[in-house]
């Protein structure tokens, strides 16, 4: 039966090190192999986060031989999220903030409970705020005995996580997985045909999951189509600011759409619990002396639902950056592997139409666009700067 790391795709390297590390924590042969904090870094798709979840299944295992069977209680509950030692802090926000990291650690400090560690995986630590990273700091510098603390970050960059912090921590990098390898993952886990799995792989970027949406769902390959169709519509004003604010409001709605039933069931369940329904003397009475929390509780949905849309964006970003990427090389004679191998022909049409200079100054203001949306401008306002930019480059 396979075991949890044969999740992980194309990261061999990490497997064999993890595994090490699973066995040394369990048997304590090798003190040099286990430490109490990682950082797991990788560009988006490469698996960082499933790999500290797999790692923290393998260290809650429970069956004889190499931790990390994959079918006991242990490593089940772990990878299911159940596990009662095994805490995953996952941003739904646009950071994640003291109070929760505070809460965090006061859990994680206990002794395990029913597990062999307590073990907590912080899925997207370069949004940890300065004040949630120092409360993270203090207690991996002294950690409890029986607690490891997993880090997932895109870099090692002081930009995504602290330079003292990523100091704590022993690092395992993951690289982006070949092109035959997430095909392969796409026909043996979700039958997907050879020729739409190596399509799917081919233009990811190196991402799984990314894969899956766009062999699967007819929306992700529609949202891919509109952002690079921004790269011919940028040349003409009288299409540029109409395909920008389709952009902006497709990314929008997709947020909605993803926000609308979580939403209303949290509120419902969180209504609920405050009494709402109740016919007791103190029930009306308690709902309305609760209106802060509900306020609170539309505060993290409104930033999560913020999160979602902008997350959405630099998708589009990315995908629009890579075509002009291609044609950069192109117009160089480079034969370096195109992000969008499908669209060769526009591709070529690029290279020959617009200049290298043009080219790189068409990248750069696709990259500023990221940056702008990054530190909150308005994605409408910052799509539209980036739009006009382009369109005096191209023209």
């Amino acid at each position: 039966m396979a075991g949890v790391f044969d999740r992980l795709v194309g990261q061999e390297d990490v497997e064999a090190d993890l595994t090490a590390a699973s066995v040394a924590a369990r048997t304590g042969v090798d003190s040099s192999a286990m430490t109490h904090s990682w950082l797991f870094t990788g560009p988006p798709g490469s698996g960082r986060s499933i790999a500290a979840l797999c790692f923290a299944a393998a260290l809650q295992c429970t069956t004889e031989g190499v931790p990390g069977c994959g079918h006991c209680q242990a490593c089940s509950t772990t990878m299911a999220g159940t596990h009662g030692d095994v805490r995953r802090v996952v941003p739904e926000g646009l950071s994640i903030s003291t109070k929760e990291m505070r809460d965090i650690v006061s859990i994680a400090s206990r002794r395990p409970s029913t597990g062999l560690w307590q073990v907590v995986v912080v899925e997207d630590a370069d949004r940890l705020t300065e004040g949630a990273g120092n409360v993270l700091l203090k207690v991996v510098e002294e950690p409890p005995a029986r607690t490891v603390f997993l880090l997932c970050a895109p870099s090692v960059d002081p930009q995504d996580i602290s330079v003292t912090l990523r100091s704590r921590c022993r690092h395992v990098s993951l690289v982006t997985p070949t092109v035959p390898a997430i095909a392969q993952v796409l026909q043996t886990r979700d039958k997907l045909d050879p020729e739409t799995a190596e399509w799917a792989a081919s233009i990811s970027g190196g991402h799984v999951g990314r894969a899956r949406r766009l062999a699967t769902d007819e929306d992700a390959r529609a949202r891919r189509k509109r952002a690079l169709a921004l790269a011919s519509a940028a040349a003409r004003p009288n299409q540029a600011y109409l395909a920008a604010e389709e952009l902006v409001k497709a990314a929008e709605d997709e947020a909605k759409e993803m926000s609308a039933s979580r939403d209303e069931a949290e509120t419902e369940e969180l209504r609920t619990a405050l009494g709402a329904g109740g016919t007791g003397k103190g029930a009306a009475g308690a709902l309305r002396g609760s209106a802060g929390v509900l306020k609170d509780l539309e505060k993290r949905q409104k930033s999560r639902a913020t999160r979602t849309g902008r997350d959405s964006l630099d998708r589009a970003l990315m995908d629009l950056v890579g075509l002009y990427r291609d044609a950069l090389a192109r117009s160089y004679g480079s034969t370096a592997t195109a992000t969008h191998p499908d669209m060769a022909e526009q591709v070529e049409r690029m290279a020959k139409a617009v200049s290298p200079e043009a080219l790189l100054k068409s990248i750069e203001a696709i990259l500023e666009c990221r940056e702008s949306l990054a530190v909150n401008a308005k994605p409408k306002f910052a799509i539209y700067a980036m739009v006009a930019t382009l369109g005096d480059v191209l023209r």
